[in-house]
């Protein structure tokens, strides 16, 4: 691929941004391409140096904020005529509703997620704790005829003590696991975004 198609492939992929945020990117892989080949590469060689469009489309859309990408999708490109604020307006009781209960099922899936996590660590601390306390329960029983229970005690404080540990390397897995997925889902979302706009 040489630099005209890669900058119109990253042109097309852009097209979904706001006008400047893709001249911007374009004008700097254009000059980042021309600075590797005035290094002494070839051109085929700069172009494939910079990375894949995809990976730049990708870093790109994770650091736009969202609400940035849909600002630019919804701002209109041209003055609403009469009757499409009219229809706006009249429509109002059905698609205001609609979109905020989206947008509540959408929050509230994430805070299940989040609770979840936050439950987790709870039965963890709670292990803990008992193991914890079974332990400092054995230590009080200095009666040597209740020795059984004694190491009933110890071993049940010892069960939970263990429990909390792998359940605290496990929660720490499942939250990092839930931070990639929503990583995942707010890149395709953008994603979404992005090439709904691109073919509007």
């Amino acid at each position: 691929m040489n630099k005209a198609e890669f900058l119109a492939a990253l042109r097309s992929e852009l097209s979904g941004l706001p006008v400047d945020d893709v001249q911007r990117t374009v004008d700097f892989y254009d000059e980042m391409i021309d600075d590797y080949m005035e290094e002494g590469m070839y051109e085929a060689e700069a172009v494939s140096s910079v990375g894949s469009v995809h990976n730049i489309v990708a870093l790109l859309l994770a650091e736009t904020p969202l609400p940035k990408l849909v600002h630019a999708k919804v701002k209109p490109k041209r003055p609403l005529k009469a009757w499409e604020i009219v229809l706006l307006v009249l429509g109002s009781p059905v698609w205001v509703p609609l979109l905020l209960a989206g947008v509540l099922v959408i929050l509230a899936c994430y805070a299940v997620l989040w609770a979840i996590i936050v439950s987790l660590y709870a039965l963890d601390f709670s292990l803990a704790l008992l193991g914890v306390a079974f332990i400092f329960a054995a230590c009080f029983q200095l009666n040597s005829q209740q020795i059984l229970s004694q190491l009933f005690f110890v071993g049940i404080g010892l069960v939970s003590g263990g429990l909390s540990v792998f359940l605290f390397f496990a929660s720490g897995k499942i939250a990092a696991w839930i931070l990639r997925l929503s990583k995942h889902a707010v890149l395709t979302v953008k994603f979404h975004v992005v090439k709904k706009e691109a073919a509007l």
